[in-house]
């Protein structure tokens, strides 16, 4: 059965939902797991949809065993991220945005989904791009995001619930960013939540270490980006149209 089972009660007031799926460069991976490790965020809820693999995860030092999709949530910053340790089925991704669209209507949560846009990497940072779907523009306005310079789309579990925000007439935003196409990263992570993420939610949070750790983070992730590169069409990503417009 569909649900989120919360677990400790955080007081929140419409927060903004980070969605932190699997994709290229694991961009919104690294960017939530910093988020939630940074600002001390509470194991908020777990998620039970359609789509996750019947899989537990437990962690090191750590008996306890936990869905493989979670919430954690700050009630100092009214912030909620998504942490996702396994990609979702694309033949799956229709029916966990809808078990999400759930949730998003009874919290009140504005939700920011995050994309990484393959790009080979050279001496210039990661360019910023923003979408919105519906009256979510009035929020993207306060990234430094620019509009994309391509007609493209976003796939994955992150481009159904966009989908899902638009059929159903929500506000959200899309946050995409240039990414290494093959490894983990950090750098295309840090301008995510420097350029995109904090001027929305309105928090402040240090970036610093995703560049003086950038090696420790691509080799914990590695393996991890190993087996997404395995499973190219389940992850979240934005890709350009490739066809005649």
């Amino acid at each position: 059965m569909a649900r989120i089972s919360v677990l400790d009660d955080v007081p929140l007031d419409e927060p903004t939902l980070i969605e932190g799926f699997p994709g290229i460069g694991l961009v919104g991976k690294i960017a939530t797991d910093h988020l939630i490790e940074t600002h001390g965020m509470t194991h908020y809820a777990n998620v039970h949809c359609e789509g996750i693999p019947r899989v537990a995860v437990y962690r090191e030092s750590n008996p306890t065993l936990t869905t493989p999709v979670r919430l954690y949530a700050d009630a100092e910053s009214d912030l909620v991220a998504l942490r996702s340790d396994v990609p979702v089925s694309p033949s799956a991704a229709a029916e966990f945005a809808g078990c999400l669209d759930g949730w998003f209507a009874e919290s009140g949560a504005f939700p920011v989904f995050l994309s990484g846009l393959g790009r080979e990497k050279d001496e210039e940072p990661p360019a910023l791009y923003g979408v919105a779907a519906n009256d979510g523009e009035t929020m993207l306005s306060r990234a430094s995001a620019e509009d994309p310079p391509e007609s493209g789309l976003v796939s994955g579990p992150t481009g159904s619930m966009l989908a899902e925000a638009l059929e159903h007439g929500r506000d959200a935003v899309g946050l995409v960013v240039e990414s290494d196409p093959q490894f983990p990263d950090p750098e295309a992570a840090r301008v995510l939540i420097r350029d995109g993420i904090d001027p929305i939610a309105g928090v402040e949070t240090p970036t610093d270490g995703l560049v003086d750790q950038a090696t420790e983070i691509r080799d914990a992730k590695r393996a991890f980006a190993e087996r997404m590169r395995e499973a190219t069409k389940e992850s979240s990503q934005a890709e350009p149209l490739k066809m005649y417009q």
